[in-house]
C-alpha cells in the first residue's frame, strides 16, 4: 500500500498559478478489482459504452467522478491500453486500422507494436477523478492538458532541479499509449499530442497537449515553477518583438548573473 500523501489542493493551485490551465488536472488509477473502484465515494458509473477518451473527458470537462471496466468500452484498442483487455494475436495485428489509418496490415500490426501498453491481467477496473476531490488517493498518474506554451512551462520546472532531457513518443493515431498507457507502464511523465480520436469523442481542443504523469513529480514541477517566476519567467510569455535589439531582453535574464559569475 503506497504511504504517498499529497496537498491537492495546494497542487492545483500551484498550477493554476503558474500555468493558467483551462480544464480540470485530473487523476487516474488502476484497480485489481471492480469492487475496489466501485468503493470509491460518490463515483459514477456509464450507462453507454465509451471510448476511454470520453470517459477521461467527463473527469476534466464536468468534474466528474467515474469508474469503468472492460465491459463499459466500445472496443479493445482502448481497453488494451490500460491493461483491461488483452493484448492478444486480434489485438496485435491491427486488422481494424489496416486501410482506414495504415495503407497495410503490416503497417497496422506495426503500428499496435509501438504502442505502450499496461501489461493484461493485473488489472479489471479503471476510475478517473478531479485530483481536488482527493478519492483515488493517490492516483496512479495525474493528466494535465494545456497548450504548447504551458506544457514547455511545466517541462521547464521538472527540469529546474536534477535536470536531464525529457524524450517523448508518438505513435500516431491511438495517442493515448504515449500518454496514459505510458506513463501507468514506466512510471514517468509522457507528454503527447492527442490524437484524432481524443479530439472527436474526447473533447481535446485543437490547441491542446496532454501530460501524463505520475503524481511525485508535481511538488518537483511547482518548486521549478516557483523558481523560475522568480527569475521573471511565467507563462503567458510576453512576446519581445521580432525586429527588436534581443540584447536588451536577454540582459534582464542573463547579464546580472553573469556579472555576479
Amino acid at each position: 500500500m503506497t504511504t504517498e500523501t499529497y496537498d491537492w489542493n495546494a497542487i492545483v493551485d500551484g498550477l493554476g498559478r503558474y500555468l493558467h490551465l483551462r480544464s480540470i488536472p485530473i487523476g487516474m488509477k488502476l484497480f485489481a478489482t471492480v469492487e475496489e473502484m466501485e468503493a470509491i465515494p460518490k463515483i459514477r458509473r456509464p450507462r453507454a459504452k465509451h471510448t476511454t477518451d470520453q470517459i477521461v473527458g467527463q473527469a476534466r470537462l464536468l468534474g466528474w467522478t467515474i469508474g469503468i471496466t472492460m465491459d463499459d468500452l466500445v472496443g479493445a484498442q482502448c481497453g488494451a491500453v490500460i491493461g483491461l483487455a488483452p493484448q492478444d494475436d486480434e489485438w496485435r495485428s491491427g486488422q481494424r486500422m489496416a486501410g482506414v489509418w495504415f495503407e497495410t496490415p503490416e503497417d497496422a500490426a506495426r503500428h499496435q507494436a509501438a504502442m505502450d501498453v499496461v501489461p493484461y491481467g493485473r488489472y479489471r477496473a479503471m476510475a478517473v477523478s478531479p485530483l481536488t476531490a482527493g478519492r483515488l488517493d493517490p492516483p496512479d498518474i495525474c493528466l494535465i492538458y494545456g497548450t504548447p506554451g504551458q506544457m514547455i512551462f511545466l517541462i521547464n520546472g521538472l527540469q529546474w532541479s536534477g535536470y536531464r532531457k525529457l524524450s517523448f513518443t508518438s505513435v500516431g493515431e491511438s495517442a493515448c499509449a504515449d500518454s496514459w498507457g505510458k506513463a501507468l507502464k514506466t512510471g514517468e511523465p509522457a507528454l503527447t499530442i492527442p490524437c484524432y480520436a481524443e479530439r472527436r469523442y474526447g473533447g481535446v481542443a485543437d490547441d491542446e497537449l496532454l501530460m501524463a504523469i505520475p503524481p511525485r513529480y508535481l511538488p518537483k514541477a511547482l518548486d521549478g515553477l516557483a523558481a523560475l517566476s522568480k527569475n521573471g519567467f511565467r507563462y503567458p510569455t510576453p512576446p519581445f518583438g521580432i525586429q527588436g535589439d534581443a540584447q536588451a531582453g536577454l540582459a534582464v535574464s542573463y547579464a546580472e548573473k553573469e556579472k555576479k559569475g
